[in-house]
């Protein structure tokens, strides 16, 4: 629910974008409303730099409770807003909110599970964090037709509240041995070990390039939606569908990392990755751009079925080597990943031109990418396997 969090956080407003863009006096085709995305992201990704240390120094669950309260700051300013700017900032804040139960999730899976267990725990929780996304805009869409767009926030604000007294049940999971001293130096030298480990660095990279093209999608599917397959009023539909795809195939994947190890799985669905991408772009640009939706909607759920079995893996391997230093190895990770991701799907949002060629287009570069980082953590040795399967007490 933590996870959960983090993903409604983005998405029970994303119906609502047409009316606020309504009220700030912007154009019904502008791209503006993307950047509601984008500082949230920004905020995510700046946040783990002191939440991973601070977890690591004071414990997991002290952490979670400042960011559950960040979070809510976030979506209360976010409510009252009275312009675009500030509603940014506000986003921005909240973003800040949901690093906090991002990377505590994150570190409790790494101080209690290793290897193939790992993997599936980290599915598990990947997918309450993907199947969010079902209900958040039929919720955000139904609270938005009866009031202000700005009750969505609220509604934000009061599930994490209720979250944070359902976490009073949680057992703090950081060993006192691994409790890190809260110094710059040596949070320094935790970081260069993550930085300088060639597995972590080169699957956080290749992370980064699936982020960016997924955060695209976020902040640009409402507006492809209606303004290119003239489909708006069905927003909340087909982005659930999708997200229930994305959701299901995180689920699958805890069972089937088992039989197929976590490398060898993703090595795979990466080389199928790329692939599936080229023909997606192929697809749409000889449709010019605009191909029918039905069509459109196949390439994107083979695009993100992949993702779903590539993300949460890619986790588990970058994790892997960080068992000592847990919580700041989930800051730098998640700050990359996130940031990066960010960027670049901002870059693609600007891209927009009344077709998905740059989205799709995204997928195929961001893919290749995203394998060539692989190829260099793994010296070009793939499918090797993962370390044997470990559970912890």
């Amino acid at each position: 629910m933590s996870m959960a969090l983090v993903a409604i956080g983005t998405d029970m407003m994303l119906p609502a974008f047409g009316a606020m863009r309504s009220d700030f006096g912007l154009p019904p085709d502008s791209t503006a409303m993307a950047g509601v995305v984008t500082a949230y992201f920004l905020g995510l990704a700046i946040g783990p730099i002191a939440f991973g240390p601070l977890a690591d120094r004071f414990g997991r669950k002290p952490m979670l409770y400042v960011g559950y309260g960040i979070y809510i700051l976030g979506a209360a300013a976010s409510a009252i807003a009275p312009g675009l700017g500030l509603l940014l900032v506000a986003r921005f804040v909240g973003g800040l909110g949901a690093a906090g139960p991002r990377v505590i999730t994150l570190s409790v899976v790494r101080d209690r599970f290793e290897g193939e267990a790992m993997s599936r725990a980290m599915s598990f929780i990947m997918a309450v964090f993907v199947l969010a996304p079902i209900v958040a805009p039929t919720l955000g869409a139904l609270i938005a037709s009866v009031g202000s767009w700005r009750w969505i926030f609220w509604a934000s604000a009061i599930l994490a509240g209720a979250v944070a007294v359902w976490a009073t049940r949680l057992q703090e999971s950081l060993d006192p041995v691994n409790r890190m001293e809260l110094r710059f130096g040596r949070i320094l030298e935790a970081t260069r070990g993550v930085l300088s480990n060639r597995q972590t660095l080169g699957y956080t990279l290749a992370l980064t390039s699936l982020m960016g093209v997924f955060t695209s999608y976020l902040a640009s599917s409402e507006i492809i939606y209606g303004e290119v397959f003239d489909s708006a009023d069905q927003f909340p539909v087909l982005f659930g569908s999708m997200a229930a795809v994305m959701g299901s195939a995180m689920l699958a994947n805890g069972l089937v990392v088992g039989r197929f190890g976590t490398r060898r799985l993703a090595h795979v669905v990466m080389l199928a990755y790329v692939v599936a991408a080229m023909g997606f772009l192929a697809v749409t640009v000889i449709n010019e751009g605009r191909p029918p939706l039905a069509v459109f909607l196949g390439g994107l759920a083979v695009m993100l079925v992949a993702q779903s079995l590539l993300m949460p893996n890619f986790n588990t391997i970058a994790m892997d080597p960080m068992g000592a230093v847990a919580g700041t190895a989930s800051a730098v990770v998640g700050t990359i990943s996130t940031a990066g991701g960010a960027l670049i799907g901002a870059f693609l949002d600007r891209s927009f031109d009344g077709t998905v060629i740059p989205f799709t287009l995204g997928f195929a570069v961001l893919g290749v990418l995203a394998l060539g980082f692989i190829l260099w953590a793994e010296q070009g040795r793939l499918f090797r396997p993962l370390r044997p399967l470990v559970t912890a007490g």
